[in-house]
């Protein structure tokens, strides 16, 4: 099953690629009965107050077969009921959407190289013997560099948070073991920077998001959407809507390698379609077949136990939208404030969950509840390519 969606990757012809539309479940191979159980599992989910609502789209060969809201996106102030249309703060889903993608257009054009030192684009990351780093080992999480910015000191600002991910000392040896860190995305957010010369959020505007369509997509949403976005927590004492969750995003002033996107499921499923056509989309080719599949199959070490492409999760203990049924070669990640995509090239199946479950005191939980979704998702599939 893996070597097949391999396959399906390298040999996809673009004039097959997928333009999302709607359709039934039975006209791509789906069961409606089976998918129709998702209303019964997030209504629970919701029921037991492991998210105030949610937002749900499932597509498979570019067909929308399952698009529903459940819930609410807001209980305080006052109670609103969730929408299609609803924005979310995406969280860490910006590491793909965004970065990953961002490095992957520089590495086409031959301005990066997988492989160099990150300190050959950032000269003073060398310090706290980091010189051996390199540009994979950030994408993968194999830098040996821990989770985040020491957020216990009070610091403000892009330039300051850059010089403290210089100041970091790894925690263990470069290749050496998987950690999830979102100082390796900060810095990657920072090569973008040196070497187009565009902050991430100016660069994946022009290069990913309006290119795609994904008009609903941006870091910094205006005052004037606030409204549609769903809020998450507190922090000193306002509740956090259109304002960005992850707190040190916030100190950098809303954009990060690692966080600061805000999207609809609608944006997030022309992305993942993209991935699905080999990196074509409505014909707009943001990627190479070639660079989507090194986002989408494993590049850590050899030997690794955890699987990460180049962007993508594939098989770490972070793994759980996948589910019990779709295979290993499937990808996808999530984000802190309840977001989930996970995409199976072999049944060509994508399933986007977009909660707020850090509403609206940070103590909802939808691990499980991504499970569950990618399994009864995964069972509704009739037949395979």
């Amino acid at each position: 099953m893996f070597l097949r969606g391999l396959i399906f990757l390298l040999l996809l012809n673009p004039l097959q690629a997928q333009v999302l539309s709607s359709g039934k479940p039975e006209d791509v191979g789906m069961s409606s009965e089976r998918l129709a159980q998702l209303d019964e599992v997030i209504e629970a989910s919701i029921a037991q107050g492991e998210t105030p609502g949610a937002v749900v789209l499932v597509a498979r060969q570019g067909r929308i077969v399952y698009r529903k809201s459940l819930g609410h996106r807001a209980l305080i102030p006052r109670q609103e009921a969730m929408t299609l249309d609803t924005l979310f703060d995406v969280a860490s889903l910006t590491k793909v959407l965004a970065t990953a993608t961002s490095i992957l257009i520089l590495v086409e054009e031959g301005k990066v190289s997988l492989t160099d030192r990150v300190s050959q684009y950032l000269p003073p990351f060398a310090q706290e013997g980091k010189d051996p780093i390199t540009v994979v080992q950030l994408l993968t999480h194999y830098s040996g560099l821990r989770a985040d910015l020491d957020l216990d000191e009070p610091w403000e600002g892009y330039e300051t948070a850059i010089e403290l991910a210089f100041q970091e000392k790894p925690i263990s040896e470069p290749g050496e073991q998987f950690i999830y860190s979102d100082i390796n995305y900060i810095v990657l957010a920072e090569i973008i920077r040196e070497v187009s010369g565009q902050s991430l959020n100016e660069f994946a505007a022009k290069r990913i998001f309006w290119p795609l369509g994904m008009t609903n997509t941006r870091f910094l949403p205006p005052p004037q959407i606030h409204d549609q976005i769903a809020p998450t927590d507190f922090r000193d004492g306002q509740l956090l809507r259109g304002v960005v969750h992850d707190p040190t995003t916030a100190r950098m002033g809303g954009v990060a390698g690692h966080a600061g996107v805000f999207s609809t499921v609608e944006d997030t499923a022309i992305y993942a379609q993209m991935i699905l056509n080999g990196g074509l989309y409505n014909g707009v080719r943001i990627l190479s077949p070639l660079s989507v599949l090194q986002m989408t199959t494993p590049q850590s070490p050899v030997g690794a136990t955890d699987w990460r492409g180049l962007g993508f999760d594939i098989r770490t203990p972070f793994s759980g939208p996948r589910g019990d049924l779709f295979p290993v070669g499937s990808v996808g990640h999530t984000g802190f404030t309840g977001t989930s995509l996970w995409i199976d090239p072999v049944s060509e199946v994508f399933v986007i969950l977009f909660t707020n479950r850090v509403h609206p005191d940070g103590k909802g939980n939808v691990i499980s509840l991504r499970k569950r979704v990618a399994s009864v998702v995964a069972a509704s599939v009739m037949d395979l390519p």
